[in-house]
């Protein structure tokens, strides 16, 4: 390895946040800012890190300071009208350090009464499709499109999306997984800005922000039609073969 490869490392993850960071904040709506008037000062012990590899344990510690934040930035949100009958907001669990973010639809019941995602029973066939990954619940990271239970487990409306999308954006930024899985058609479409349905969606790699994604059907649509498990099955074989890769 060249003695500039480390530095040359660390300026492209910047660069990769930088775009992220912005990307999110276009989909909060804001699009400019003004300019500051000088540039801050760089103190001697930042100056001292620049250039500098982080290691393995401080990008941990950064990524689950990041995630903190962010769920303190979302607050108790009031953003969209599902806050008006939620029982608990479901920021999402796992792994920091995963290489894999799983994307579902929104909380259901079981999820709105304990505050976490996928513990009902499409959350047991989840945690058996993990499982079959190799990897345990604790070791990936489990999120949703809408982080409060729709009325009636209705399809999210858009703008309740829409608000929503900025601390997933934020969410995965702060994760830098080697893969997504979008789970079901609402959050797979959503993420690739398609109208096609999941049955074209899936069985193909696409990717996001440069994240290869894969798309699968929802675990409760699983469970109401269990011959598309051997389909679901293919699809994890593709996200097992990108991340060991």
């Amino acid at each position: 390895m060249s003695p500039n490869q480390p530095i040359k490392q660390a300026l492209l993850s910047t660069v990769t946040k930088l775009r992220w960071s912005l990307t999110s904040l276009h989909w909060g709506g804001i699009v400019d800012w003004p300019r500051a008037a000088s540039p801050e000062p760089i103190s001697a012990d930042e100056s001292s890190c620049v250039g500098q590899p982080a290691t393995e344990q401080e990008n941990s510690t950064d990524r689950e300071r990041a995630l903190r934040l962010i769920q303190r930035e979302l607050g108790n949100c009031t953003r969209c009208r599902l806050h008006q009958t939620r029982t608990h907001i479901v920021f999402g669990e796992g792994s920091s350090r995963t290489s894999i973010v799983f994307v579902g639809e929104g909380p259901g019941y079981d999820e709105d009464q304990q505050g976490r995602p996928f513990v009902g029973k499409a959350g047991k066939l989840l945690d058996k499709m993990i499982k079959a990954l190799g990897f345990g619940r604790e070791q990936v990271y489990i999120c949703n499109m809408v982080k409060c239970r729709p009325p009636n487990n209705r399809t999210p409306n858009s703008d309740e999306i829409e608000a929503c999308s900025p601390f997933l954006v934020k969410q995965i930024e702060a994760i830098r997984p080697q893969a997504i899985c979008a789970l079901g058609a609402c959050s797979a479409q959503n993420l690739l800005r398609s109208s096609s349905p999941i049955s074209r969606l899936r069985g193909k790699i696409h990717h996001w922000r440069g994240i290869p994604l894969v798309a699968t059907f929802h675990p409760a649509y699983l469970l109401r039609n269990p011959s598309q498990k051997s389909a679901a099955w293919q699809d994890l074989i593709e996200l097992h073969r990108i991340v060991s890769s």
